[in-house]
């Protein structure tokens, strides 16, 4: 009976072992059941893109010199003079350097802030005082930065004249004197040189501009160059190439049109024997020197004629004709032709 209740307890065991584990897998089977459903798509987002940085305005810069006489660009040492520059367009916070050379050597070099104008440009101004004799130029530029690119101006020139030279002297003051004679029409001598020649264009200078008629070229004479003064006034620019002198100012002038080529000091007629007034038309020329000390002589009416002679005063002393200095008579021979025409006049 003993071995029949041991044998029931282990099938007990065994059974209920068995069912323990086919509950578990039922439970498993329902706690756990097997997904039917897609996952879900994946969504791509696009990079984040940084915009470009804003370019620098391009623009332009200009220069314009204030206080500078005319056409000849001129001041007189010591003088001084403005630089205006103009920006296109303005920017605020804007700078700009000016510097200023006597040839390759920089003299200064100065930082101006651009300031405000109408129409949506800048501007700026600077003086500077010009101590030596020479040509200044000014230049200016304004470096890039984040609003507005590298600008270059184009450099500006001035001439700075001295304040007086006289005959003998050389130098650069000599050298200015005789740049800004010649440009005139006026016959000058060895370049540098004070000679005999410049100083018979400073006297027709003079007599042209209604100075003193003497040979020093004082500091109003340079004054006058400065400011541009001396043009010989052609009286007849449809002539051609022709001859103008006039007895006013007791000068003589060769003309091609209304272009002066050469300005000379003449002494002309006399008032017991004056020089024929009008227009005329040279007939003869006679080379060399004749018995009465005419040197190389253009014939316009009769007697009356072009040439060197060995006294050229600064007024009217001659018998008729027109005196030229003797240094000058060849060359004003052989750039007078037959028929051009001579006009004499007051």
């Amino acid at each position: 009976m003993h071995r029949r209740i041991a044998v029931a307890a282990v099938l007990s065991i065994t059974t209920a072992a068995a069912l323990g584990a086919a509950g578990s897998a039922v439970a498993q089977s329902t706690t756990a059941p097997a997904s039917t459903t897609a996952p879900p798509a994946t969504t791509t987002v696009p990079p984040t893109t940084t915009p470009p940085a804003p370019q620098p305005a391009k623009g332009t810069l200009g220069l314009t010199l204030e206080k500078v006489n005319g056409r000849s660009a001129s001041i007189l040492a010591g003088d001084r003079f403005r630089v205006r520059g103009t920006v296109k367009p303005y920017v605020p916070g804007q700078k700009v350097v000016v510097r200023f050379y006597r040839g390759e050597r920089k003299l200064a070099s100065k930082q101006v802030t651009v300031l405000s104008t109408k129409g949506g440009s800048g501007s700026f101004v600077l003086g500077y005082t010009a101590k030596r004799p020479g040509h200044i130029t000014v230049r200016a530029s304004h470096r890039a930065t984040d609003q507005l690119a590298t600008l270059v101006a184009k450099g500006r020139g001035v001439d700075v004249l001295p304040l007086r030279a006289s005959p003998g002297s050389k130098g650069l003051a000599v050298r200015v004197l005789q740049t800004k004679l010649k440009a005139l029409g006026y016959v000058i001598g060895q370049k540098g040189v004070y000679d005999a020649r410049t100083a018979r264009a400073v006297l027709a200078f003079r007599k042209v501009t209604g100075m003193a008629r003497t040979q020093i070229a004082s500091e109003d004479v340079f004054r006058k160059l400065a400011k541009g003064a001396g043009h010989y006034p052609v009286r007849f620019p449809n002539q051609g190439k022709h001859v103008e002198a006039d007895l006013s100012l007791q000068v003589m002038a060769l003309i091609r049109g209304s272009k002066v080529e050469r300005i000379y000091p003449i002494s002309s007629g006399k008032p017991s024997t004056p020089t024929v007034l009008g227009t005329f038309k040279v007939y003869s020329k006679t080379p060399g020197t004749n018995a009465k000390g005419m040197v190389f002589t253009s014939y316009f009416h009769g007697g009356y004629g072009i040439h060197g002679y060995v006294e050229v005063p600064v007024y009217a002393a001659s018998h008729g004709c027109l005196r030229t200095p003797v240094p000058d008579a060849v060359s004003i021979f052989n750039w007078i032709s037959y028929g051009d025409t001579v006009d004499v006049y007051l």
